[in-house]
C-alpha cells in the first residue's frame, strides 16, 4: 500500500511540472527593459534589453503633448507625430497625425501599443517595429 501511494505521488509531480511548462507567457511575465527620459523637449529610449539609448529627433515646432510607457514598448504623442519605440524592433517609428485629427485614447502594454483618434484606430507591434491601421467609423 506504501508503494502505491509513494508511486502516485511522483506522477503528482511529474504531471504538475508539465504543466507549469505549457503554460504560457502571462502579460505580467514581461520584464521591465524600457525607460523614458524626457528633458527639454527632447525623449531618450534607455533600452536595457540592447544597452542602446536612442533619442526622438524633434522638429524645430514640434512639441511633446503625450507619452506612455510600457514594459518593452513606448508611444509618444507630438503636435505633429504619434511615435513608437519597441525593444526587440529597436530604434523609433512615426506616422503622421492628419489634418483636425485628435487622440482619444494611449494604451501600452507588455510589446503593443494602441492609439485610437477621432479619425482612426492605430497599433503598433514592438516587436516587428510595425505600425497598422484602419479608420474609425463613427456613428
Amino acid at each position: 500500500m506504501r508503494f502505491l501511494l509513494f508511486n502516485w505521488n511522483i506522477i503528482f509531480v511529474i504531471l504538475s511540472l508539465g504543466f507549469l511548462i505549457c503554460t504560457p507567457l502571462r502579460a505580467s511575465d514581461v520584464e521591465k527593459v524600457l525607460y523614458l527620459i524626457i528633458e527639454n523637449n527632447e525623449i531618450v529610449a534607455s533600452n536595457t534589453l540592447s544597452g542602446r539609448f536612442e533619442r526622438l529627433k524633434l522638429g524645430a515646432k514640434e512639441k511633446i503633448v503625450e507619452h506612455k510607457v510600457a514594459d518593452a514598448v513606448a508611444v509618444v504623442e507630438t503636435s505633429q507625430r504619434y511615435s513608437a519605440y519597441g525593444v526587440l524592433s529597436g530604434g523609433w517609428k512615426s506616422i503622421k497625425l492628419r489634418a483636425q485629427e485628435n487622440t482619444v485614447s494611449i494604451q501600452v502594454e507588455d510589446f503593443s501599443a494602441n492609439v485610437v483618434t477621432s479619425d482612426r484606430i492605430l497599433n503598433f507591434n514592438g516587436r516587428n517595429g510595425v505600425w497598422k491601421e484602419t479608420r474609425r467609423s463613427i456613428q
